[in-house]
């Protein structure tokens, strides 16, 4: 994916596609989202590999009947074609059918001024399946569970 040198606006993108490859962002049920939503990843190239040398199964669960490479890497392309990966399927947390990407949830709580450090994992959860759990270092003794929960949850979906 090239990006170009003197570009410094997008410190977060990885860069466009080569003219060569296709690539389409899609949602759990593998329908293809529209530019900008978040999905993940599907590559289609004339020089995709043909499959995983031995591993029918493994071939199988990565390039559907179409030819299409499931990465496995999460992310978005933005209207002008440039493509944000934000984290790996095998990563996420599954809360209640939907996809809870750690690294997300790790950002919101770095932006918080009395955060120093902070770590997200998913646990099992009887109801949901799995919970987000952060393990947070505080930078001020009087920030509160219930505030970084406040403060997650205002900037969270």
């Amino acid at each position: 994916m090239p990006f170009p040198e003197n570009d410094k606006s997008r410190v977060d993108v990885v860069g466009k596609l080569l003219s060569n490859f296709e690539i389409k962002v899609i949602d759990p049920s593998g329908k293809e989202l529209p530019l900008g939503e978040i999905g993940e990843f599907c590559l289609r190239t004339p020089t995709l590999m043909m499959g995983y040398l031995g591993k029918p199964q493994a071939t199988a669960e990565s390039i559907d009947d179409d030819g299409w490479y499931h990465t496995g890497d999460i992310g978005k392309i933005d209207k002008e074609g440039y493509v944000y990966v934000i984290d790996r399927l095998k990563e996420l947390i599954k809360v209640k059918g939907y996809q809870v990407a750690p690294a997300e949830l790790e950002d919101i709580l770095l932006s918080h001024h009395e955060i120093a450090d902070a770590a997200v994992v998913g646990i099992p959860d009887d109801a949901a399946g799995e919970v987000p759990k952060a393990f947070v270092v505080r930078k001020n003794e009087r920030l509160t569970e219930q505030q970084i929960h406040e403060y997650v949850n205002g900037k969270s979906s």
